[in-house]
């Protein structure tokens, strides 16, 4: 008889920016793992995700909301709460990123990447710790980037909202290691994804970015959502049980 090596049987996960690319590998591979899904985003493209996996057999709910705006925070963990009966792991993937010179940045352009990349971060530990200390604790894992950690020409504001995140990260570890809920934030670097558009067409097109890849990535190639979604398992999992503060990177070796 095989052993179970489902990571995640039963265990109820919210999980944002899940309509493609990270968010949607994570989404998946939560589902095959047996976690029962609450999904967040602000495109309603991530309906179909929530269809996929409810057509597998998975149990999923879909929420269209902002994670960036206090209300539709409150709402959506009052409604996952509600219909899944406590939540356990939050995962925060939703995100977006803007390239430009900061010297032509919009000021508006800068409070969107801040506010959707940080801010929901806080926002959902905010409203959400309380639901998982009611439930016994928890476990929530943090969209960062190597960004966050190594400065990126053009990235300004996406560079300051992911070292937001890996500092808010380790200080609410600290905060709410007590009340039995761990707190890891996670640093991608090269991912094969669209998401990825403006600091493409930033550094001058694929092919000016493959050669950076080749030039700066040890393992000499980009790497896939797949890829990050492993290792968002991996957090989310009770294999990473003593572990919380910490800031891993998923970036083929690059040397900061």
């Amino acid at each position: 008889m095989s052993a179970d090596l489902s990571l995640l049987t039963g265990t109820r996960v919210v999980l944002t920016g899940c309509a493609a690319n990270i968010g949607r590998a994570t989404a998946h591979l939560f589902a095959r793992h047996g976690a029962r899904l609450y999904l967040v985003d602000i495109d309603p493209a991530a309906a179909e995700t929530a269809s996929e996996l409810s057509s597998a057999g998975t149990e999923v709910y879909f929420r269209r909301a902002d994670v960036s705006d206090e209300r539709a925070v409150q709402g959506l963990w009052a409604e996952a709460a509600e219909v899944m009966g406590g939540v356990d792991v939050v995962v925060n993937n939703a995100g977006v990123q803007r390239a430009g010179p900061t010297t032509e940045f919009a000021l508006e352009d800068w409070d969107a990447v801040l506010g959707v990349n940080a801010r929901s971060c806080f926002l959902m530990a905010k409203y959400g710790v309380p639901v998982m200390t009611a439930g016994g604790g928890g476990v929530v894992v943090n969209m960062a980037s190597l960004a966050g950690v190594h400065g990126v020409a053009g990235l300004a504001a996406y560079c300051a909202s992911k070292g937001a995140i890996v500092a808010l990260s380790r200080s609410l570890a600290a905060e709410f290691a007590a009340d039995n809920i761990r707190v890891n934030s996670i640093c991608p670097g090269f991912v094969e994804s669209p998401f990825n558009a403006p600091i493409v067409d930033f550094v001058g097109g694929p092919d000016a970015l493959e050669r950076d890849v080749r030039n700066g990535v040890p393992l000499g190639r980009q790497g896939t959502p797949d890829e990050v979604a492993n290792v968002m398992l991996f957090l989310a999992s009770n294999l990473s049980s003593y572990m919380t503060g910490q800031t891993i990177t998923v970036d083929g070796g690059v040397v900061l």
